[in-house]
Formats: C-alpha cells, sequence, structure tokens
C-alpha cells in the first residue's frame, strides 16, 4: 500500500474490543502490505467540545510531522473505490508514512481537519467506530488489489 518500509497506521478513537468486527478488521489488515498499526486511543470524556478536544489531544499526540494524514470525517469526499485506490498510489509515492483517523461520536475536532493532508467520508451513513475501521480495513485492501491488478475487485457489476 505504502513505499517500501512507509508505515501505514490506522488511528481510531474507541477502545479495542472482542467481536465480529474486530477480527473483520485484523482479516483485512492481515492481508495488507504493510500490515497496519492500529491504533485504539481512549473515548474522551466531558461536554461534547470537552471530548472533542480530549480526543483531539490524544490523536495529534500520535502524529508525527511527516505523517501524511488522512481524516475520515462526514464532510469529507466519498470516493468509488477505484478513486479511493487512485488516492492511495498518489500518497505513497511521497513515502511519507499514512495515518487514517477515525474520530469518536463527537467527530473530529477542526484542528484535526486543519491537520489533515485529506478529509475523505466512507459515505453519509452513520457507522458504529468499530465498524468504520473494518470498512476502512477493507477497501484499503480493495485498494492494494486494484492496484495490483487483482480480480478481488470486480468493476462493473451491477
Amino acid at each position: 500500500m505504502t513505499a517500501p518500509g512507509a508505515r501505514l497506521r490506522i488511528i481510531a478513537i474507541g477502545r479495542d474490543s472482542k467481536g465480529p468486527e474486530a477480527d473483520l478488521v485484523a482479516r483485512y489488515a492481515a492481508r495488507l502490505q504493510p500490515r497496519p498499526e492500529v491504533v485504539a486511543l481512549p473515548d474522551g470524556t466531558g461536554s461534547p467540545a470537552e471530548i472533542k478536544r480530549r480526543e483531539a489531544d490524544a490523536i495529534l499526540r500520535r502524529l508525527a510531522a511527516e505523517d501524511l494524514v488522512i481524516a475520515l470525517d462526514l464532510g469529507g469526499k466519498a470516493p468509488d473505490s477505484a478513486a479511493f485506490a487512485a488516492m492511495l498510489a498518489s500518497w505513497r509515492e511521497t513515502s511519507r508514512p499514512l495515518a487514517f483517523v477515525i474520530g469518536g461520536a463527537e467527530g473530529l475536532e477542526r484542528r484535526i481537519i486543519e491537520r489533515a493532508d485529506a478529509v475523505l467520508s466512507l459515505g453519509n451513513l452513520t457507522l458504529p467506530h468499530l465498524l468504520a475501521r473494518a470498512v476502512l480495513a477493507e477497501q484499503l485492501y480493495r485498494a492494494q488489489c486494484i492496484l495490483a491488478g487483482h480480480p478481488y475487485h470486480r468493476a462493473g457489476r451491477p
């Protein structure tokens, strides 16, 4: 997915848990090269504004200056799988570590959106955060297959 030796991380608010969503993340993560590091950060507490601030602080502490940050936010672009693969191809050419960021129940604070190199949406539906991780992991795998010419992605099917 990224240049050889480059890091790929999924930084997400919400604790890891056992269950089918976590199994899906693990299944797709195991298929990715390089295998992504999934960083689960605790949910913030307090008022909605305090929660977003605390979660943003935790996310920003995990980001390095050289990271190419892709924030997942409802207000972002919602590419199809082929366009997402093309984006990944261009990002990996930068040789910067990729960091995908998934916010908590209150969403991402403005500082994260401003820090992001790209803001994407997984669609207009509201997803539980563990399911959003699974969808992202699957789409990363699908993009890897598209870029490699693997038949996993069957474009043009009704």
